[in-house]
């Protein structure tokens, strides 16, 4: 049996990813030594993309499989999480191009910036909740890369930072310590029809929770834990939107600032 070689699976990740989206095939299985067996093995080359990348201090994370049901799905035993770069952090309004993404969806999230450290290891809500200055509707930007998602595998899909395409980021609201951010109501729209809602609680019992979770993961600890500065997107409050057109999509959570983004086509 080969030994499973983390960067060269990290280098074939890459590789798939580059140029337009219309030019790139989506990923089977993995020869032989580049496709993980297990999770850990799938953080490890995890952390060889980012290295690629240049984000061995990435810009954040986003956390994936909140829901029991996706978690089934994908083979897990409880979310999961991936790196982010800063290249792939938009502002609100962002204009971007729908060829650019390999069967992209978007989910409707609620994301938060990070005023000090939380290192690696057990966490509560409570002192997750105190690491936190901002608080902010996010959109993140999604890809299914994959011929066959079951068949490609959890390990795998973790070492493609679990679907991650890019995220972008509403405006933070002054206010948020003052709400009950687990009965906080999020929509996601797509050209101004509802394709999506859910409330903060199904963050894994609240986005402190979630948060909580992340500074405990195995995925954290690979990184070095949690640093000040970083942006974290703490799930999806329902099942991802996969789009099947470009279109303009925002994500609402009343208070809180509405965040859009419009992916359009290159044109001819």
């Amino acid at each position: 049996m080969t030994a499973f070689d983390p960067d060269g699976m990290a280098a074939l990740l890459l590789q798939a990813r580059r140029g337009r989206a219309g030019q790139r095939a989506p990923l089977q299985t993995l020869p032989e030594g580049a496709h993980p067996a297990t999770l850990e093995q799938g953080i490890q080359a995890q952390v060889a993309l980012a290295r690629l990348q240049g984000a061995t201090r990435p810009a954040g994370f986003k956390i994936g499989a909140t829901a029991r049901r996706m978690q089934e799905y994908l083979g897990l035993s409880g979310p999961a999480a991936g790196f982010m770069t800063a290249a792939g952090l938009h502002g609100n309004g962002s204009t971007l191009a729908a060829d650019s993404f390999l069967r992209p969806g978007v989910e409707c999230e609620l994301a938060v910036h990070l005023a000090r450290d939380l290192p690696a290891g057990p966490c509560t809500p409570d002192q997750a909740r105190d690491a936190v200055d901002e608080v902010m509707a996010a959109i993140e930007l999604v890809e299914n890369r994959y011929v066959d998602l079951q068949a490609f595998g959890a390990p795998a899909m973790v070492a493609d930072q679990v679907f991650h395409a890019g995220a972008v980021l509403g405006e933070p609201f002054a206010g948020w310590r003052d709400l009950d951010l687990q009965s906080l109501f999020g929509r996601i729209t797509v050209d101004g029809a509802v394709r999506g809602d859910g409330y903060g609680r199904d963050l894994l019992g609240g986005p402190f929770h979630a948060l909580a979770w992340l500074a405990g993961s195995a995925e954290a600890a690979a990184f070095g834990g949690l640093r000040a500065g970083q942006i974290v997107m703490l799930g999806s409050v329902c099942p991802p939107v996969w789009l099947e057109r470009p279109g303009r999509i925002e994500v609402a959570f009343t208070p809180l600032a509405p965040v859009q983004v419009e992916l359009v086509p290159l044109g001819p």
